[in-house]
Formats: C-alpha cells, sequence, structure tokens
C-alpha cells in the first residue's frame, strides 16, 4: 500500500513534469533567438532574486536562447554619491551628471555592479562577461536635449544635463560574436562619443536600442510593478502600439510608467517583435513569462 507521503511526492514530481511538458513547445519556438532584459529594481537589490535571477539566465543559455542583460544601477550610485560627499540633482527623473558624478557612475555600473550580476551568472553554472557601451564601439552615444516650459510664461529653456546621453547607434556585432557561444553578455548602460566623452544613459532606453538593433524576439523590461495597469488597477495583460498609444493620451499611462511603455514602443516601432513589462520582485517571473500559456506582465506587440 503506498501511504501518504509518498502520494504526496507523487503529485509533486507530475506536477513538475507537467510544467516541463508545458514548457517545451517554447523551448523549440524560441531556441537560437534573442531576448533583451533590461534587469534593475528589487530584483537586483535582493540577494535571493539576483540568485534566482542568474539561475533563469543560464537555464535560457542552456535551452538555446540567447539573452542578453542590460543592467542598471541607481540606488547604488546613490549611495556610492553619499559617501563620496557629492550631491545630485534630478531633472524629470534624469541625474544631473557633471564629470565628477560620471565617474562615480561608470565606476559603480561599469565597475562593482556589472562584474557582481557576471559573478552570480557564472556560480550560477554559466558564463558571463561584463561590457559597457564603451567596449567595441558597441554604443555611440549623443548629449541628450531636454527642454523645460515654463508654466506661467509658455517660455521654452533649454536644460543642461551635462553628461546624460541617448544611444545615437547601436553596433549589433559585438553582442552577436557571444550568439553561437555559451557566453552571456552583460551590459553597463554607459556610451562614448566620437569626441571620446562618456555619457550615462538610462537603462531602458539602452537596452530598447539593442533590442531593436539586434531585432530581438522579445525586450523584458523588469520593474518593481506588475506591468501596465489600467484605470482599475488591473494588469492589462497584452496591449498594441495603437492601444499604448492611446491609453498615453488618455493618461491611463502615467508617472514612471510612460518612459517604460515608450521605450517599447520604440522597440517593436524597430523590430522587435514583443516587448514586456515584467514585475522583478517575482520570483523566476522570465521563465514564467516565457514557458507559460498565461504568461505574465503586460506585452505590447505591433498588432
Amino acid at each position: 500500500m503506498v501511504d501518504a507521503k509518498t502520494i504526496g511526492e507523487l503529485k509533486h514530481w507530475l506536477k513538475t513534469a507537467r510544467t516541463i511538458s508545458e514548457a517545451l513547445p517554447y523551448m523549440r519556438r524560441f531556441a537560437g533567438k534573442t531576448f533583451v532584459i533590461k534587469y534593475g529594481g528589487h530584483a537586483m537589490e535582493e540577494r535571493a532574486l539576483a540568485q534566482e535571477f542568474a539561475r533563469d539566465v543560464v537555464l535560457l543559455k542552456q535551452v538555446g536562447i540567447n539573452p542578453v542583460i542590460v543592467h542598471g544601477g541607481g540606488p547604488q550610485i546613490n549611495d556610492m554619491l553619499g559617501r563620496l560627499h557629492i550631491e545630485s540633482t534630478f531633472v524629470d527623473g534624469l541625474r544631473v551628471t557633471d564629470r565628477a558624478t560620471m565617474e562615480v557612475v561608470e565606476m559603480v555600473l561599469a565597475g562593482s555592479i556589472n562584474k557582481q550580476i557576471v559573478s552570480a551568472i557564472n556560480a550560477a553554472g554559466g558564463r558571463a562577461i561584463g561590457l559597457s557601451g564603451k567596449d567595441g564601439g558597441l554604443i555611440v552615444a549623443e548629449k541628450l536635449r531636454r527642454t523645460k516650459r515654463d508654466p506661467k510664461t509658455g517660455i521654452e529653456t533649454v536644460v543642461d544635463l551635462g553628461f546624460v546621453g541617448e544611444p545615437k547607434t547601436i553596433d549589433p556585432d559585438v553582442i552577436r560574436m557571444f550568439e553561437k557561444s555559451d557566453v552571456a553578455p552583460v551590459i553597463a548602460p554607459i556610451g562614448i562619443d566620437a569626441e571620446g566623452e562618456t555619457y550615462n544613459i538610462n537603462a531602458d532606453t539602452v537596452a530598447g536600442a539593442i533590442a531593436a538593433a539586434m531585432h530581438a524576439v522579445r525586450l523584458y523590461l523588469l520593474t518593481d510593478v506588475p506591468g501596465v495597469l489600467d484605470a482599475a488597477g488591473t494588469l492589462i495583460a497584452e496591449m498594441t502600439l495603437e492601444d499604448a498609444r492611446a491609453r498615453l493620451a488618455d493618461g491611463t499611462i502615467k508617472d514612471g510608467m510612460i518612459p517604460k511603455v515608450e521605450t517599447c514602443i520604440q522597440a517593436v516601432k524597430g523590430g522587435v517583435e514583443a516587448a514586456v513589462i515584467l514585475d522583478g520582485r517575482v520570483p523566476h517571473v522570465l521563465l514564467l513569462e516565457i514557458f507559460t500559456a498565461r504568461g505574465v506582465g503586460t506585452l505590447i506587440r505591433a498588432g
């Protein structure tokens, strides 16, 4: 007679087998395809989530998917600037970056954070290599131009953000070198212009630009919210570009979600099959999105 403990174990393994069976069609579909993953927020800051993310990246590589990781690091930059007694100011959520601040930003992003992610993936049984946009001319940047309108006079003035940039060109061949290997590239969002100046670039923007340049099948933005919510606070599972633009126009999409959705729109317009905004606080959220029929987060596609 089979005891209750054995029955429980059999049910557990049956559930595991069903999960693997459900994932198999997606493994076949995405084998050899490129996924660009923007990694940041709590998923990067919490040790347990960081370890799970590293294991998930290793699994993606092992089943034949080419993950490209682009990471942020705002909280870590703030911490280092505070320790060095360097004050920061922000305009519309963008850090005004003078030369001293830029040196710290590069040190933190291309140095400690980048190598921590690489080390975590290596420790999980994979192989990763750290890059910044300066390596191999991956990201040629240009200074980000912003204007601000005075609400009283309506006059626009140019805001100088210092060494804050945006991608001008992406060289996809730098990343393609890793596609046929077992190495996953981990990219810090730093770029360099034609004159050799270094620029800090928003990580979401870099991820979207790289995804478009690589003609990636998916762009994943890991955030600290479930995805895009409607006016009632319910998760929107899927939107077309037309839907996304309409919700931006009517104010349904607001605050910090605006630039993320705009990044997704630009990536899809640039040739990415779909972009997905995910909650990076959920354990194994990438695997849930990629390898299950239900998926999670908000997916944005052309139509």
